[in-house]
């Protein structure tokens, strides 16, 4: 949900994976497995979210959104939020100036955090639009989940979060997955069964942390 760049090196010590596809093409089951081979993940749709609970934060961006995007407990709807914002570029980039850099700036306290855990192994960067944001320098190594377009239709229908117009719609905020694809360092095939994804997962990480 967030556009605006930002560029940045990575200066850290842990090695730093960006998962990068299309809507519902696995992301987050990929960055779970890596979750398992003892690397952190920094989840920016949780730190999102956490932020649309700050009182502040919520008061600037009903405000300027209205009401509307409430729900019955008076807190903001993710969904109603997401409609209004993806239904005009100017709402959202009025949303991103506010809470973009917020998102960025826990990113960092985190990798900061993470550095300094001898236990962690690689910190993984589970962000929406990741390379449209400037991160994709924040990475030492960036992944595509190679994913196709009806499957992540499907899982979408099925998961009940988007359908078919709303997966089009917001793909359209993002630079096309072939360009992804084409700037990744690799690509993870994410259209046969779990246990190929999870041997192709292992493989990465044993390279990555063995480099």
């Amino acid at each position: 949900m967030w556009l605006n760049c930002l560029s940045v090196g990575n200066t850290g010590n842990k090695p730093i994976i960006g998962i990068v596809g299309g809507i519902c093409s696995g992301k987050s089951t990929v960055a779970n497995e890596f979750a398992k081979l003892g690397c952190k993940v920094i989840d920016a749709d949780k730190i999102a979210h956490e932020l649309l609970q700050n009182k502040d934060v919520k008061e600037e961006i009903v405000n300027l959104f209205g009401q509307n995007i409430l729900n019955s407990t008076g807190k903001i709807e993710h969904q109603k939020l997401a409609d209004v914002v993806f239904a005009d570029t100017e709402k959202l980039s009025s949303l991103n100036k506010i809470i973009h850099p917020l998102i960025l700036k826990g990113a960092e306290e985190l990798i900061k955090q993470y550095n300094s855990q001898i236990e962690v192994k690689a910190i993984v960067l589970y962000m929406p639009l990741l390379i449209e944001v400037g991160w994709a320098k924040r990475c030492d190594r960036l992944i595509f989940i190679d994913c196709k377009r009806q499957k992540r239709i499907d899982r979408a229908k099925k998961m009940g979060i988007f359908n078919e117009n709303q997966i089009k719609i917001r793909e359209n905020f993002q630079i096309s997955l072939d360009n992804k694809a084409n700037i990744a360092d690799n690509v993870i095939d994410n259209n046969s069964d779990f246990s190929t994804m999870v041997r192709q997962v292992a493989d990465i990480f044993s390279y990555i942390v063995n480099d």
